[in-house]
């Protein structure tokens, strides 16, 4: 069986560069073209993997040896080319986060599925060993009645002046539709949402240490009202020089919490699971999924019942994170669109 002919279509996302070494490295699929709006920019990137350089992104969609196109773009022209993708009838990969807010976000939704096209974006915290074992421990009711989760994702990338050039586009609201809470916030949204379900409503308080970036936030702290009654509590930033707790979830009859230190450990308590006394690390643990880009390319590939995100999953992590900075700006709880 030959090789499953793939397109990037936009390099600018900071997560371009892993994504080149994950091509390279996957035996089942060839990097057929690669096209971003600045040639220098397409230039440098398709050099990684070897592939020629298109101007127009309209010879990737047009090509019909190529099965899959990946999105490394800003967030503001996701929409435009999404829509092409599904149109031409490829499967997708979009980055993190999908749109800039809902209404972007659920329009890529109705063209990917119309489409019947295979969808993916970048949530890669769900294959964590730790993450699998908390959802099934909370799917099981391990956990008993749950009050209260948190979720921390945090980074001093702001402090090292990581957004300054290359990246600056990621501090930017109108091409990127967030800062530091959303954009590392994203991850612990969705971990929240894929493990305790849907939202009732979310308030927030979201801020910045210094102008750096402007007006672009830098930190924030939200909480979660869960359809279930859980109470959840989502922190993400750029500014933190380190982080201690991950990840919490709290029951009447269980509680785990995450430390982070050379590697996450996960400590587990509960009354209803012989064997778990918080006291030790877990150990007991499921195997790590591959990347979240690995298995879209499995899929694209023909591997069955792949994890994949669904694309009208990866619209209500917008509609919510939308919701969060909404109420940052009106100073109320907001329910998602």
């Amino acid at each position: 069986m030959g090789k499953v002919n793939v397109g990037v279509i936009g390099c600018s996302h900071i997560h371009i560069k892993g994504a080149m070494s994950m091509l390279k490295e996957h035996a089942g699929v060839a990097v057929k073209a690669v096209w971003d709006p600045e040639r220098e920019r397409s230039d440098r990137w398709a050099k990684e993997v070897g592939a020629p350089v298109v101007d127009d992104d309209a010879k990737i969609f047009g090509d019909d040896t190529i099965q899959a196109v990946l999105v490394y773009s800003q967030t503001d022209i996701h929409e435009g080319l999404v829509a092409k993708a599904a149109a031409a009838q490829k499967h997708c990969f979009v980055e993190k986060p999908m749109g800039l807010g809902s209404a972007d976000a659920y329009r890529m939704a109705d063209a990917i599925e119309k489409a019947g096209v295979l969808f993916q974006t970048g949530y890669f915290a769900r294959g964590g060993p730790i993450q699998q074992f908390l959802r099934a421990e909370v799917q099981k009711g391990n956990f008993g009645k749950i009050s209260r989760v948190r979720s921390v994702t945090a980074h001093g990338g702001s402090l090292r002046g990581l957004f300054d050039t290359e990246w600056r586009w990621m501090a930017d609201l109108k091409r990127a539709g967030c800062g530091g809470f959303g954009d590392l916030g994203t991850h612990g949204l969705d971990l929240l949402l894929w493990i305790f379900g849907e939202v009732d409503s979310v308030c927030a308080h979201i801020a910045r240490i210094d102008d750096r970036y402007g007006e672009t936030d830098q930190f924030g702290e939200g909480l979660i009202r869960f359809k279930s009654g859980v109470l959840g509590t989502l922190c993400s930033s750029w500014v933190d020089l380190g982080r201690s707790t991950v990840f919490e979830v709290s029951g009447d009859e269980g509680y785990a919490h995450v430390r982070d230190g050379e590697t996450d450990q996960l400590f587990y308590l509960s009354k209803k699971v012989p064997g778990y006394d918080g006291k030790q690390p877990v150990t007991d643990l499921p195997a790590k999924w591959p990347h979240a880009l690995v298995l879209f390319l499995e899929a694209v590939c023909g591997k069955k019942d792949v994890p994949l995100v669904g694309a009208r999953e990866a619209a209500y992590r917008s509609s919510v994170m939308e919701a969060f900075y909404r109420s940052a700006r009106e100073g109320k709880w907001v329910k998602p669109a």
